[in-house]
C-alpha cells in the first residue's frame, strides 16, 4: 500500500473529534503549516513551495436566513430563506479568497463537520512568486484573476451544475444567468 493510501485510510479512521474542538476555537480563517488530508491536497495539486498555502475555512451550516423584516407588506418580503446557488465549499473559498486577495484559490477539500460547522481547507497560490512560473503545474495560473469569484473553481462549477453535459444541461452553458438573458 503506497503512502498516500495509508494516509486516506488513516484519515476514515477517525480521531476527528479532538481535533475540532481545538479547531472551534480558532478564527473562521486561518492559515495553516502543511494540509491535514496531504493526500487530498496533493490529488488537488497542492506542492508544499513557497507561494503555495493552505488556509481551512470555517463555514456555518444550516439554512442561509436573511433577517426579518419589519415595515411595510410587500412580496419581497415573504421569504426569509435566501436560496443559494452555491454549496458551502464555494462560500468557504469565496471567504478564503476575500482574507487572502493577494492569492488566488487553486482548489478545496472538505475536512470536517459537527453539528454547526463545515470545516474545508484551501488551498491557495501567490501567482505574482517566482517558483509559480517555473513550476510546469502551476504555471496556468499566472494568466487567471479572481478564478473563485468568477465560479471557476471545481467546487463552484459543481455547484453550478457544470459536471453535467447533453441531454439535460442544455441551459447549464455558459450560465443559467446567461441563457436567461438571451430570452430562449
Amino acid at each position: 500500500m503506497s503512502l498516500y493510501k495509508r494516509i486516506a485510510e488513516a484519515w476514515k479512521t477517525g480521531g476527528m473529534r479532538a481535533r475540532m474542538i481545538d479547531w472551534r476555537k480558532e478564527p473562521s480563517t486561518i492559515r495553516i503549516p502543511k494540509p491535514t488530508r496531504l493526500d487530498r491536497a496533493r490529488e488537488l495539486g497542492y506542492t508544499a513551495k513557497p507561494g503555495v498555502i493552505v488556509v481551512r475555512q470555517r463555514v456555518i451550516r444550516g439554512g442561509r436566513q436573511r433577517p426579518d423584516i419589519k415595515g411595510g407588506r410587500r412580496s419581497k418580503h415573504a421569504r426569509q430563506r435566501k436560496i443559494l446557488g452555491m454549496s458551502y465549499q464555494h462560500v468557504a473559498e469565496r471567504r478564503a479568497a476575500g482574507k487572502f486577495p493577494n492569492m488566488e484559490v487553486l482548489n478545496s477539500y472538505f475536512v470536517g463537520k459537527d453539528g454547526i460547522h463545515f470545516w474545508y481547507e484551501v488551498i491557495m497560490a501567490d501567482k505574482m512568486h517566482p517558483a509559480l512560473a517555473s513550476d510546469k503545474q502551476l504555471s496556468w495560473l499566472i494568466g487567471h484573476q479572481n478564478r473563485v469569484m468568477r465560479g471557476l473553481t471545481s467546487a463552484a462549477k459543481k455547484s453550478r451544475g457544470l459536471r453535467n453535459k447533453g441531454f439535460g444541461a442544455e441551459k447549464l452553458r455558459p450560465s443559467m444567468r446567461a441563457h436567461q438573458r438571451k430570452g430562449k
